[in-house]
């Protein structure tokens, strides 16, 4: 059943925005109780535009919107709730973040509405803006991962259910695989250490983990198996990478 036509107010992150006409953008917002949603920001590439930047990704905004009969909704009104400006100001905060909302514009297609996934994605993004961990975007995937229904096996190897020696992490097995099944990425006791913490309710303790070779592992995993997840390469993950 189609929303009614008229006015809306919601809260959203801006997850991607791209050209459309002279001068306006149409932005794709995770809002917190409508969805994925498009709509364009009239003028909003003029200087003097007053929405201006906050219609950038991954700002945080309170926003009024008006739907119409078309696919594209309007942006009437919008103000700032998070500019995130620490994340801004840090080229690989920014990239982790992007990655962050990245990932959420794909798999939010598919949902008419998640507020789970929106506080997720608010709650992680503030983080990022207080917290150098790699493990809070890592963290992030991979409990999108799991709200997706695709959690890792880590518990046992994915191939033959052994409990011992679990040395690697295959993204099409689905999980940690054991010595005699060993294919995908090389994975070492501290990161299946780390990615049972991040997964088992543990994730604080995961991100006050100092950084070593083990979160490094969890951190590229994490990307991966989005990657796998989604069938489709994470453009803002070059920037992770220095690339």
């Amino acid at each position: 059943m189609s929303e009614p036509v008229g006015l809306y107010r919601d809260h959203a992150v801006v997850l991607r925005t791209y050209k459309l006409g002279e001068a306006d953008r149409i932005v794709v917002l995770m809002t917190e109780h409508h969805g994925a949603v498009r709509a364009v920001a009239k003028g909003v590439r003029r200087t003097k535009s007053r929405f201006g930047a906050r219609m950038e990704p991954p700002t945080h905004v309170a926003v009024q919107l008006y739907r119409g009969r078309s696919d594209l909704d309007t942006v009437a009104q919008v103000e700032t709730v998070d500019a995130f400006r620490a994340v801004r100001g840090d080229l690989l905060a920014l990239g982790r973040a992007l990655t962050m909302v990245e990932a959420v514009d794909q798999v939010a297609r598919d949902r008419p509405t998640d507020p789970q996934l929106y506080r997720m994605l608010v709650g992680a993004l503030r983080t990022l803006e207080t917290s150098d961990s790699p493990l809070v975007t890592a963290g992030f995937l991979w409990k999108l991962l799991a709200l997706e229904g695709v959690a890792p096996v880590l518990d046992r190897c994915a191939v033959c259910g052994a409990t011992e020696r679990l040395v690697a992490f295959d993204p099409v097995e689905g999980g940690v695989v054991c010595r005699d099944d060993r294919r995908g990425q090389p994975l070492s006791p501290g990161a299946l250490d780390l990615l049972r913490d991040v997964l088992g309710g543990r994730l604080g303790a995961a991100l006050a983990a100092p950084e070593t070779p083990a979160t490094g592992e969890v951190d590229r995993l994490a990307v991966r198996a989005t990657e796998h997840h989604l069938e489709r390469r994470l453009r803002s993950v070059g920037v992770l990478d220095g690339t």
